[in-house]
């Protein structure tokens, strides 16, 4: 995944410890807040691996301390055998999906300190991303997402299912976008992000361009109500005081909505919209 990144203003010192160094990448990626929250809780997975010990999963995952890591254990002969064993078992625990994930924002990392001699070499290199169809959830067919994206629904719905749809991206990253990420000229998210662009097709982009319109800032998908009062800046609408849309509300909006396309009656996953 390639990336895009603020220039370093000032000159650091090189880091000792692992969490001083992804600090200092997070601060000079151009991420959004919520990004950032991702960033982190990815590359702090990835410290776990390191002294091989199992990252904590869901709600526990949040509450953890994390283990205390040179930087410089990732120039060390048993990091490749042991980020790869962590990766193996990160993948059996989330699925392919968010393992690929947190694979790519390492090696977003890893690029940011090597061009600075933070480290000396990749050992992600043996790694392989694994195919990304969870067993057991089957993506919907083309004509089965063609009739998901025919529904009446709130233009909100209507670009977000779209947005998953064109792009193949992943959801939480296209919830995390704001209004400014987006490049309309190119129907993609503007370079300056970090990661690849996400490209969409000409419906997709007007979609996008009329649920920003009137708003220079802040999320792009929004929720209902006003966000509380405690919502970072980042994360709430400076126009509308509206917050950022959560991957749970988008998951069960859609699954609500799809009920009478399924013909068992439960509604599809939002992830099943995806392609990869």
């Amino acid at each position: 995944m390639g990336s895009v990144f603020t220039a370093v203003t000032s000159d650091f010192a090189p880091p000792v410890e692992y969490a001083v160094a992804v600090e200092r990448f997070l601060a000079s990626a151009g991420l959004s807040a919520a990004s950032q929250r991702v960033y982190r809780i990815a590359l702090t997975t990835w410290a776990w691996m390191l002294v091989e010990r199992e990252s904590p999963v869901g709600t526990a995952r949040r509450g953890a301390a994390a283990p205390v890591v040179p930087l410089g254990l990732l120039d060390s002969a048993s990091a490749p055998s042991r980020l790869e064993a962590g990766f193996a078992a990160r993948e059996a625990a989330v699925g392919a999906r968010t393992a690929n994930r947190e694979l790519a924002i390492l090696r977003s990392a890893l690029s940011w300190w090597r061009a600075r001699d933070w480290v000396t070499s990749d050992p992600t290199v043996a790694i392989r991303r694994r195919p990304a169809t969870a067993p057991g959830v089957e993506p919907l067919t083309d004509e089965q997402a063609r009739a998901v994206l025919r529904l009446r629904a709130p233009l909100r719905e209507q670009a977000l299912w779209h947005a998953v749809y064109d792009s193949g991206g992943g959801i939480e990253r296209i919830l995390s976008l704001d209004v400014p990420d987006l490049d309309p000229n190119r129907r993609r998210t503007h370079p300056r992000l970090a990661g690849e662009p996400l490209h969409w097709r000409a419906a997709t982009g007007s979609l996008l361009a009329y649920l920003g319109a009137g708003r220079p800032s802040g999320p792009l998908f929004l929720t209902d109500r006003r966000a509380p009062a405690d919502t970072p800046a980042r994360d709430r609408c400076a126009v509308t005081g509206r917050g950022r849309l959560s991957y749970r509300r988008a998951a069960e909006l859609f699954t609500a909505a799809t009920q009478g396309l399924d013909e068992a009656g439960r509604g599809w996953t939002l992830r099943q919209l995806r392609r990869d």
